[in-house]
């Protein structure tokens, strides 16, 4: 498209930073510890206006305390992200209390380790349902909304386990490979719409929902040999990537899957 096509709905300006996000509303699912906690106070330290989900409102709370002491404005919205009318409801109280959601990180999900002879039906369902059908509901709620209004940047959080696989995590790895899927439908479609829709792919982070591997001498040693970069991450790692896909930075990337994994998928 020539220069006199249609223009990027959100034009970098003067001597801004194009990583800007100061008065932009961002929704992070999943956000009250681990990944998302941490990725809502990097969009917050950019400046955007950051909205906290998840089911637990004391947990929630707790998180946006903290986050505030960090000088990062928070609201928070406890909703289910795999319950369709709870999604629409949720949204709708966001855009007409906080403001318009300008961005939209699904970081919701789960994980249950099990060998795949051994997986429950139930277990299955459970794990795509919170990691990927979630990202369907609120993306597609959301981005209602910034259809109508011509602009929006949606980020989904996928993870090594996207292109990889290990014994024991089909139904992780199927609802993140089908999460990668989905970052590049949702690209194809709300693309025209003035929607940038891009995820990040985190590699093995330390947080609470991996600590039992953290503590196994075994695994740990094994993530490190099969790391180029000889560590776990940090969760404040994959804040920069983040912040780069929400703001303008970022305003001719779309469809796209970052791995923030040290190199683990780069190499044999």
């Amino acid at each position: 498209m020539s220069d006199a096509g249609r223009s990027d709905p959100y034009p970098m300006t003067g001597a801004d930073s194009p990583f800007d996000l100061t008065g932009r509303v961002a929704l992070v699912t999943g956000s009250s510890r681990g990944i998302g906690r941490s990725l809502a106070e990097g969009l917050g330290g950019a400046g955007a206006i950051v909205v906290l989900n998840g089911r637990d409102e004391v947990s929630l709370v707790r998180a946006r305390d903290e986050l505030v002491d960090a000088g990062v404005t928070v609201h928070v919205a406890a909703f289910d992200v795999t319950r369709p009318e709870a999604v629409t409801e949720a949204v709708a109280g966001i855009e007409a209390d906080v403001g318009p959601i300008d961005v939209l990180l699904n970081n919701a999900g789960i994980q249950r380790r099990a060998p795949l002879l051994d997986v429950d039906l139930d277990a299955f369902r459970e794990v795509l349902d919170a990691n990927l059908t979630s990202a369907f509901l609120v993306g597609q709620a959301v981005a209602r909304h910034m259809a109508d209004r011509g602009r929006g940047r949606i980020v989904n959080v996928c993870s090594v386990l996207t292109s990889l696989a290990r014994p024991g995590t089909a139904p992780y790895a199927v609802s993140k490979g089908g999460l990668a899927q989905l970052t590049r439908a949702m690209c194809a479609e709300l693309g025209p719409l003035g929607i940038g829709v891009n995820a990040i792919a985190p590699g093995y982070i330390v947080t609470e929902m991996t600590a039992p591997l953290v503590d196994d001498p075994e695994f740990s040693a094994w993530i490190t040999n099969r790391t180029p970069a000889g560590r776990w991450g940090r969760v404040d790692e994959l804040q920069g990537a983040t912040v780069f896909l929400a703001s303008d930075a970022a305003g001719f990337v779309n469809g796209q899957v970052l791995y923030v994994d040290g190199g683990m998928t780069a190499v044999l």
